[in-house]
């Protein structure tokens, strides 16, 4: 008897088929803990040993499984970066607070009620991947925004203006910034030769430069770092009216920077103190949260704002043209896989949507053929857009086929326009009046390779940046162009730099000059150079406190770290009360003694201990808390790291407060002039301490919260005696 034939199965239709290849893929992910398998899907039985002829004997070339994963370990690392090669990233949304509609038609600043995904890319410029995040220099803020029209790439900085006017320059001044080519150092710095020989040359950089040297270049957190568009753009609304814009991101934190030499120390304990910051922060549901703003200038009226807006080494002064808050940012997930996100994003200023456009900013202008050129090596061809992370959100459709790493799998017999073949009508995009309309900008002959003489101002917005300083950061900025310059070999640049400084402020440039060997600033020899010029225009406003970093943001504590520091026989309820109102605040408490595990109390419990001195060093936090305890502030006055710690935050100019005992630790290192450890005095700004009772009111909890918020106290004395 004859078995009966099991009926053919018939062919799994075309969407059955996509849906088991995903359900295929999702097992897959899901399973990546339980199972290894090749990249076609083949599971690897064992994944330490190599086939071999005999177990003593030669590897076998028919290892296929071999042969793939070393193959693939040795293509990993695509090119770096040239620029910007250091980054953190993160997922979020946008939101705007109400419709653009009258300054332009872009979808997604209409609706208030629509989110918007973005991907935000944060980075460092002159280092490689591997460098320190705290370095001084300038940082990167790209948002990509997945819009219902297209991706729309915000491809910008945290400063508002560049060190040159137009991208011809580019490439001179990356390769001035980066390592000497003949010794490959220093890396991830400015302080050498060839970078302050071709900025003290080109005196269009100098306003730019002072940024640079100032504390904006050294950002506390990425989380408290401003963000600007730095080029002007175009607004375009429906009616095809044109105005001018400037984009600028206001962090809701406030804007903070760290100390020099807190920044230079970070570097060596934690390299990765921005990135880490930031992946904690979101990890912890503390999401960074920034504000759109824009200035906005009718199309036609920007030659009454006193100086070219189609110049990048020019900013518009928030006192003259106020910037509009028009929505918010937050970032509230971190990325899956660095090297899939992160390093694959490809950002690009020519990615717009309807209602937002270009102007004739020579420096722009460039960038909109830098930026393919890069993807094109970097990301090995022209079909970067399908990486998942910069895939759109959209519908696409063109007719551009093939190339490397293709992933779209285009359908049908058409790959050209126009045709009749693809749905049997003429198909012909000729003239449509939809879609991304370009500004009908009239242009002026004759065609010409030179330069507009409304930008030949170079010292004007410099100096405005200098006036807007406060005491303190022109010390900063001071301090810091003396040490650039000191890393400078060849004295004849040292004084050219400080000859062009003269043109921004004359004690400004004998300050910087006075410890470099060289001659006073001379204005005139400057003024003599070949290609210098300086044809002035009056600023409009004097000085600007937007152009300061004091006073930035909402006065919070949130997410600022503070350092309680203990030892043996500390008595905790005095440190209970305003533990507890610090975290209600949202400041972040961390207790910090001689070693891991934990502490005994002054009863004989033990409290436990997050970090050590060694491990988590005072740089690492915001501010300082001292709980009282006789044998703990002897025991504290004993250890050398404690007494560095503390010293090491009083010269940083943080917030410190000892409770009780724990001011004995301040007389100790001369910060205090009380001898009684119960005397109340207020020794230095920033430095606070208490007795039971006002710890008990919660007076001395609301004084701390207050000196943390100010961020620093840089009006401290005395710290150049500071020992540490």
């Amino acid at each position: 008897m004859s078995t009966p034939r099991r009926k053919a199965a018939g062919p799994i239709k075309i969407a059955d088929s996509a849906k088991v290849k995903q359900q295929q893929l999702e097992r897959f992910t899901e399973n990546t803990s339980n199972v290894l398998s090749t990249n076609q899907g083949l599971q690897i039985p064992d994944n330490h040993n190599s086939l071999k002829a005999g177990v003593r004997g030669p590897t076998l070339l028919e290892d296929f499984i071999l042969r793939e994963k070393i193959t693939h370990f040795d293509h990993e690392r695509i090119p770096e970066r040239a620029v910007h090669a250091r980054g953190s990233a993160a997922h979020g949304y946008f939101k705007p607070y109400k419709s653009m509609a009258p300054y332009t038609s872009a979808g997604f600043l209409q609706d208030p009620d629509i989110e918007t995904p973005v991907f935000v890319r944060f980075s460092t410029v002159a280092g490689s991947a591997g460098s320190a995040d705290t370095v001084r220099d300038v940082r990167g803020f790209a948002v990509k925004f997945y819009t219902g029209e297209g991706n729309y790439d915000l491809v910008g900085n945290n400063i508002p203006v560049f060190f040159i006017q137009d991208a011809i320059k580019f490439p001179d001044l990356i390769h001035a910034l980066k390592p000497e080519p003949h010794h490959g150092m220093p890396q991830a710095a400015s302080a050498h030769d060839t970078f302050w020989d071709f900025v003290s040359l080109m005196p269009e950089s100098t306003h730019m430069l002072m940024w640079a040297m100032s504390d904006r270049s050294l950002p506390r957190s990425l989380r408290m770092m401003e963000g600007f568009g730095v080029h002007a753009f175009r607004f375009i609304n429906t009616r095809g009216d044109s105005h001018f814009v400037k984009f600028h991101w206001k962090p809701k934190l406030g804007v903070h920077g760290l100390a020099w030499d807190e920044a230079q120390k970070i570097a060596g304990k934690d390299a990765d103190f921005h990135r880490r910051d930031l992946w904690e922060a979101i990890e912890s549901g503390n999401f960074p949260e920034w504000e759109l703003g824009v200035q906005i200038v009718d199309d036609g009226q920007e030659s009454e704002l006193g100086f070219d807006i189609l110049d990048p080494t020019k900013l518009i002064p928030e006192s003259q043209v106020p910037v509009q808050l028009i929505g918010r940012m937050v970032l509230n997930r971190n990325p899956d896989n660095f090297f899939a996100e992160t390093e694959q994003v490809a950002f690009h200023p020519g990615h717009l949507v309807p209602g937002i456009d270009f102007s004739n900013d020579p420096l722009l202008q460039g960038r909109l053929f830098s930026y393919t050129d890069t993807q094109l090596s970097r990301l090995g061809g022209a079909n970067f857009h399908e990486l998942p992370i910069n895939r759109g959100v959209c519908p696409m459709h063109n007719f551009q086929r093939d190339g490397i790493h293709r992933m779209a799998i285009p359908k049908g017999r058409v790959a050209y326009e126009p045709n009749t073949l693809g749905n049997g009508t003429e198909f012909r995009v000729d003239g449509a009046t939809q879609g991304f309309q370009s500004h009908p900008e009239q242009l002026e002959p004759p065609k010409i390779r030179s330069r507009s003489p409304s930008f030949d101002d170079h010292f004007s917005q410099a100096m405005l940046f200098w006036n807007s300083q406060s005491a303190v950061e022109k010390d900063h900025i001071v301090a810091a162009f003396r040490f650039e310059l000191s890393k400078v070999e060849l004295p004849e640049i040292r004084q050219r730099m400080v000859d062009n400084l003269a043109h921004v402020d004359q004690k400004l440039a004998a300050r910087v000059a006075a410890p470099l060997g060289i001659n006073a600033p001379d204005p005139k020899a400057a003024a003599g150079r070949l290609g210098f010029r300086d044809h002035r225009i009056a600023n409009k406003v004097d000085e600007d406190a937007a152009l300061r970093m004091a006073g930035k943001g909402e006065g919070s504590i949130k997410t600022r770290k503070v350092a309680i520091l203990v030892a043996d026989g500390l008595e905790p309820a005095t440190i209970k009360r305003i533990q507890h109102d610090l975290v209600e605040a949202g400041a972040i408490c961390k207790v910090i003694g001689p070693h891991l595990g934990s502490v005994s109390t002054a009863s004989g419990r033990q409290f436990p201990v997050d970090h050590t001195f060694g491990n988590m060093p005072s740089i690492m936090f915001d501010a300082v808390l001292i709980p009282g305890g006789a044998l703990s502030a002897k025991a504290l006055c004993g250890m050398g790291e404690a007494v560095h710690f503390v010293l090491e935050a009083y010269k940083h100019c943080k917030a410190i407060c000892a409770l009780n005992e724990g001011v004995q630790l301040l007389g100790s290192l001369g910060i205090s002039q009380g001898k009684n450890p119960e005397l109340i005095t207020t020794p230095a700004a920033g430095v606070l301490v208490a007795d039971a009772r006002k710890v008990v009111e919660g007076q001395i909890s609301q004084e701390f919260i207050a000196a943390i918020a100010l961020h620093r106290h840089w009006e401290r004395s005395g710290l150049d005696a500071v020992p540490v």
